[in-house]
């Protein structure tokens, strides 16, 4: 059983276009440092805020599922099948299916701010495939209130409308309310459970955790969740053993 807690500070650090866009990742490019390296299907994650109106150039992505949640403000997207800007506000996600390849640009207005979450679907496989994306509004994800505990889920259940080709993965928002301070949550053991805390306070199987804090918890069949005024946790479920080798395994190794 395994609770690892990393907070902001201790998480490998970003930016784009000198400091006017900045990062902390939870799990970076190895040579960005930070205590994780990919595991499961998780091969990179990033908190990303723009400080001013601020756009990443044209740049290239193949085999991996790349994810943008938009937690706020807004962002605009361009790739080079549409050839055209698409525009994301908060709430809303997109996923691009890199497949064989794909380019795109970014562009943040200031005080935006989203994940940006990579899986490994077997990319031996996906880079075989042709490239697609997708965008989803805020409005298509379903929210329930279980006992207290408000989900909002994003894929991994036959009503979330978000598609991937990564196998066993189930995304999450989940809020604690000020007025339901604690609760219970069971987990699955042969599960990886990736948190990330959006806002708040309070602990997690005793340990203290705060916002912009990361959470790796295996092994473990309940979660006993707390919070002081309210908790907001990212939550990111995946298989402890997969059929295939990631690509973060592969250069692990090469690594050393």
């Amino acid at each position: 059983m395994s609770i690892t807690i990393i907070p902001k500070k201790e998480q490998a650090y970003g930016q784009f276009n000198n400091g006017q866009i900045i990062e902390n990742k939870p799990i970076g490019f190895p040579r960005e440092g930070g205590p994780t390296k990919p595991y499961s299907s998780l091969f990179y994650w990033a908190y990303a805020e723009a400080k001013v109106d601020s756009t990443i150039g044209l740049h290239p992505h193949q085999g991996f599922e790349i994810m943008s949640f938009v937690l706020n403000g807004k962002i605009r997207h361009f790739d080079n099948q549409l050839n055209d800007w698409r525009d994301l506000k908060k709430g809303d996600v997109q996923i691009i299916r890199a497949g064989k390849g794909i380019s795109h640009a970014e562009f943040m207005a200031k005080d935006s701010a989203m994940f940006q979450i990579w899986m490994d679907p077997d990319i031996n496989k996906t880079m075989q495939q042709e490239a697609t994306y997708d965008d989803y509004p805020a409005a298509d994800f379903p929210k329930k209130d279980r006992n207290g505990l408000l989900v909002t889920t994003y894929t991994g259940t036959p009503d979330a409308p978000l598609t991937m080709d990564t196998p066993g993965v189930m995304i999450e928002r989940w809020q604690l309310a000020e007025a339901k301070k604690e609760k219970t949550v069971d987990l699955e053991s042969d599960k990886i459970y990736s948190v990330y805390v959006l806002n708040g306070e309070g602990t997690i199987n005793g340990k203290g955790v705060e916002s912009d804090a990361f959470i790796i918890i295996k092994n473990i069949e309940q979660l006993e969740l707390t919070a002081e005024n309210g908790i907001e946790l990212f939550v990111i479920t995946s298989p402890i053993n997969l059929e295939y080798r990631t690509y973060g395994e592969v250069m692990q190794k090469r690594m050393g």
